[in-house]
C-alpha cells in the first residue's frame, strides 16, 4: 500500500509531520513556576522544542492533584517568553477553551476526552492545532472518525497521538500500539507522534519505546520529564528525569539518520 502524505501541521515555529522529527516535553503537571521553569530550561538544553504541561488534570481517583489550573496561566506565559518555546496543554472541559486560547500554542485532548463530542465541537471551531490522543478502549477508526469532528467544525490542523490502549495484558500501564503508528502513516492525512510514558507508565521502557516509535514512522514523540519523578505530584512513575531525558535525546538522534530525518531544532536561546 502506498503511503500518503502527510499534511504538517505547525505549532508555534515548530512543523509537526515534516522531515525533522518533532521531541515535546515536560512534565506531567505544572507544580510550582520554580519547578516549570526548571524542567523547561532542562528539555530544551537536551533539545527538545515543544514545551508540554498540565494546567487541567483529569484524575482517576478525585484526592489526586488536579493541576494548578488558572493559577499557572501567568507561570506558563512567562517561561515560554524565557524559552522562546511554543506550549502544548489539556483541555478539558469547553468553558475553558476561550481563556486557554492566551496561554496556549495547542490544545491536547486526552485519552479521557476522544468520545467528547461537544469538546471535539468547540475545538473545530479554533485555530489552534488540536492533538488528539487515542481513548485508552478506541478503535483506529473511532480515532479518526473523532478527528472528524475538529474537521468538519473548519479547523484542519490535527495531530493524532498515539498513548497506548487497554488490553488484556497487566504487566505494563497499556499496550503500546506501534502498529497504529505506521498504519496511520499509510492511512491518513494527519501527523502522527507517539506517547511513550503514558503508553508503557514505566520509566525503564521510554527510552526503547521511543525510538521504536521513531522507527514505525512517528514525526515525533511527548515525553514527561521531571526532576525528582519520586516526587511527582502526577504520574512520576513514568518521567524520566534530566539525565535519562538527555540519554534518550542522544540515542534519537544517532537513530535519526538511518530513517533519513533529523531532529528538529528550536530558534529559541536561552
Amino acid at each position: 500500500m502506498q503511503k500518503m502524505n502527510t499534511i504538517p501541521v505547525q505549532i508555534g515555529s515548530q512543523i509537526i509531520g515534516g522531515n525533522d522529527f518533532v521531541v515535546i516535553a515536560g512534565p506531567c503537571s505544572i507544580e510550582s513556576a520554580p519547578h516549570f521553569e526548571q524542567v523547561s530550561h532542562a528539555v530544551k538544553n537536551s533539545g527538545a522544542v515543544v514545551l508540554r504541561g498540565g494546567i487541567f488534570k483529569l484524575r482517576t481517583h478525585p484526592d489526586s492533584f488536579q493541576g494548578m489550573g488558572f493559577n499557572a496561566f501567568e507561570v506558563v506565559k512567562t517561561i515560554k517568553h524565557k524559552t522562546q518555546m511554543p506550549f502544548i496543554s489539556e483541555v478539558t472541559d469547553p468553558r475553558q477553551i476561550t481563556d486557554l486560547l492566551d496561554v496556549v500554542d495547542a490544545f491536547q485532548v486526552g485519552s479521557r476526552n476522544m468520545y467528547n463530542y461537544d469538546l471535539l465541537k468547540e475545538l473545530g471551531k479554533t485555530s489552534l492545532p488540536v492533538m488528539l490522543k487515542r481513548g485508552f478502549s478506541g478503535l483506529i477508526k473511532e480515532w479518526l472518525l473523532a478527528a472528524d469532528y475538529i474537521v468538519r467544525g473548519g479547523n484542519e490542523k490535527v495531530i493524532l497521538c498515539e498513548r497506548g490502549i487497554r488490553t488484556f495484558e497487566t504487566a505494563t500501564r497499556n499496550t503500546f500500539d506501534l502498529n497504529a503508528v505506521a498504519y496511520l502513516k499509510q492511512n491518513c492525512q494527519f501527523p502522527v507522534i507517539a506517547d511513550p510514558s503514558h503508553a508503557t507508565g514505566a520509566s525503564s521502557l521510554v527510552t526503547p519505546m521511543a525510538l521504536a516509535a521513531a522507527a514505525a514512522g512517528a514525526d515525533g514523540i511527548m515525553v514527561e520529564v521531571h526532576p525528582l519523578p519520586s516526587q511527582a505530584l502526577s504520574d512520576g512513575f513514568q518521567a524520566l528525569n534530566f539525565t535519562e531525558f538527555d540519554q534518550l535525546m542522544e540515542k534519537i538522534k544517532s537513530l535519526l539518520p538511518v530513517l533519513s530525518k533529523k531532529m528538529a531544532t528550536s530558534i529559541g536561546e536561552l
